[in-house]
């Protein structure tokens, strides 16, 4: 189960609409599978991104350094799906990290639609739904 706090949520649902039609991507901040902020980041894949985004390792260690000053780790990761459903795709489960929730917003014609959240198992043989709570 995660939980993402309002103020988080909003973070997250605003820079995946404003990074439609491509792929938005960034952390969830927290503790316990609380999180309690939304770090947006850029997504620098060089491909296409409208079908996949890539973290920068410089910007995800950034994030969790600013993260532990402040007392909190990085819980999980979160993209948006332009003009499709939140599955967690076979390319996201290659790419996964099994201590981290995944959270894939779905955002149809801009807006958000709906979302989900995976976490993969220790082999990266799968990723089961979880429960998310956000709002």
């Amino acid at each position: 189960m995660i939980k993402i706090e309002r103020t988080a949520w909003d973070i997250m649902v605003a820079h995946v609409e404003s990074t439609y039609p491509k792929e938005g991507c960034g952390v969830m901040l927290g503790n316990a599978q609380v999180a309690s902020e939304a770090v947006p980041l850029p997504n620098s894949y060089s491909g296409p991104q409208e079908d996949f985004f890539v973290l920068d390792p410089q910007d995800l260690a950034r994030a969790d350094r600013e993260a532990r000053e402040a007392g909190l780790g990085i819980i999980g990761i979160f993209h948006s799906h332009p003009d499709c459903d939140a599955y967690f795709s076979k390319r996201d489960l290659e790419h996964s990290c099994p201590w981290y929730s995944y959270v894939v917003l779905s955002v149809k014609k801009g807006r958000f639609d709906h979302a989900n959240s995976y976490r993969p198992d220790f082999d990266a043989s799968s990723a089961p739904k979880e429960e998310l709570i956000y709002g």
